[in-house]
């Protein structure tokens, strides 16, 4: 309760302080009504939502999501308007102090809100506001196709130009645009790769979200099949279950379903694609992840009895496996491929200029293609979206990498 008294006043405290940009600034009152209408609407929401609309066994239903959303973009605009204003309430501070002590006029006089800055601030506040916005309703499904030439001199010659397919992150429970699935599941069979690789995170949480879409994600094909691995949000721990029976049978569910779509799933094991006689070793293991995600990923396991010269594939949810446990192994892993951190879904790219995300803090590996000690990883910024339902400048993501045999001509 008290959580919720602080988090009122505080909001509160940020949107008067705005609203004194907007009186400066507009001299219609209208607006400043409005904006009174849009925040009250918003945290009436937000606030509704998180308690009374509480959906039963799900941390994230869609309604709560946009709920977040739109809070999210409200406050953004507040705070970015609000340091504006409080460096300019630093310099009317500064010259009242001089008025009352140096100034000669003995008393505290503070001038008044310089409407430029005022403008200024709302101008460059209204930018992040309306991405927030645009990644809400466009950006969440602007399907970006991302390919990558990898060079390798111990690939077998009969892997020369084999390409593979990867998606990542599906999270379909939160889904709301079947017609813009639809086109993205279209477009990963257009790449007409030899195998598809699926690295986790197929549901927010319960196996029932994935149901109203198997069909269509049945209809992914490759020539050489699709693979499978779980990722942190495929075991359910993020929401409460009635019995730890129901829990583990919410897992079954989704492993059965994954293979009744077409997915080979691969739990702490191993196998081959083949070509013309000569093999990759294709790893997939399951989740492990750094600071307090489940570690369940078993490499030991997954590849008892693998030659240790052989090509091998890795498929690893979580890219903090690769820095902590996979590049200083022991057996040397040419490709891995994760997801995970959806790149926060929010960022800057400009390919060749610049790749920065928040995320960036906290995974050292946390978009695209990175090279350690010879090995390669790729990290999808995945295929689905959850939390802010959206994405500003990080796109939903399908990689196409092909493998080619170095020295080769």
């Amino acid at each position: 309760m008290w959580r919720w008294i602080i988090f009122i006043v505080v909001y509160f405290a940020l949107c008067l302080y705005t609203l004194q940009a907007l009186q400066a600034a507009v001299r219609f009152p209208w607006v400043r009504f409005l904006y009174i209408a849009i925040v009250l609407v918003i945290l009436g929401n937000f606030i509704y939502q998180f308690t009374l609309g509480e959906v039963q066994g799900r941390v994230l239903s869609r309604p709560k999501s946009f709920a977040f959303g739109f809070l999210l973009a409200v406050l953004t605009f507040n705070l970015i308007t609000i340091l504006f204003l409080f460096s300019e309430d630093i310099v009317r501070l500064v010259v009242g102090i001089y008025h009352k002590f140096l100034g000669g006029k003995g008393e505290f006089t503070v001038p008044g809100r310089r409407r430029f800055l005022s403008l200024m601030a709302l101008g460059l506040a209204s930018l992040p506001f309306g991405a927030l916005l645009y990644g809400m309703f466009r950006g969440k499904y602007n399907f970006k196709v991302l390919r990558y030439t990898l060079e390798f001199k111990d690939l077998p010659e009969a892997f020369d130009g084999y390409t593979l397919t990867q998606i990542s992150d599906i999270h379909s429970g939160s889904f709301d645009n079947r017609d813009k699935i639809e086109y993205a599941v279209d477009l990963i069979n257009k790449q007409q790769s030899d195998v598809i690789l699926f690295t986790g995170d197929m549901v927010n949480n319960m196996a029932v979200e994935m149901k109203p879409w198997a069909e269509l994600f049945s209809t992914l094909s490759a020539p050489d099949g699709k693979y499978s691995v779980l990722g942190n949000h495929d075991y359910g721990d993020y929401v409460s279950w009635e019995t730890a029976e129901a829990k583990s049978q919410n897992l079954e569910d989704l492993k059965n379903l994954q293979r009744d779509m077409g997915f080979k799933l691969l739990l702490n094991e191993h196998t081959f694609l083949e070509r013309n006689g000569a093999r990759l070793a294709l790893v997939g293991v399951e989740n492990w992840g750094r600071g307090g995600f489940k570690k369940a990923g078993d490499l030991r396991k997954a590849t008892e009895g693998l030659d240790p010269a052989a090509f091998k594939i890795l498929m690893s949810h979580d890219p903090s496996h690769w820095e902590d446990q996979v590049i200083q192994d022991e057996l040397h892993y040419h490709l891995t491929l994760s997801g995970h951190t959806h790149g926060m879904q929010f960022g800057i790219e400009i390919p060749g200029w610049i790749k920065w995300s928040p995320v960036k803090w906290r995974y050292k590996y946390w978009a695209g293609i990175y090279e350690e000690l010879g090995q390669f990883i790729n990290v999808n910024r995945g295929f689905g979206f959850l939390g802010y339902p959206g994405r500003v400048g990080i796109w939903p993501e399908i990689t196409v990498i092909e493998l080619k045999r170095k020295g080769l001509t």
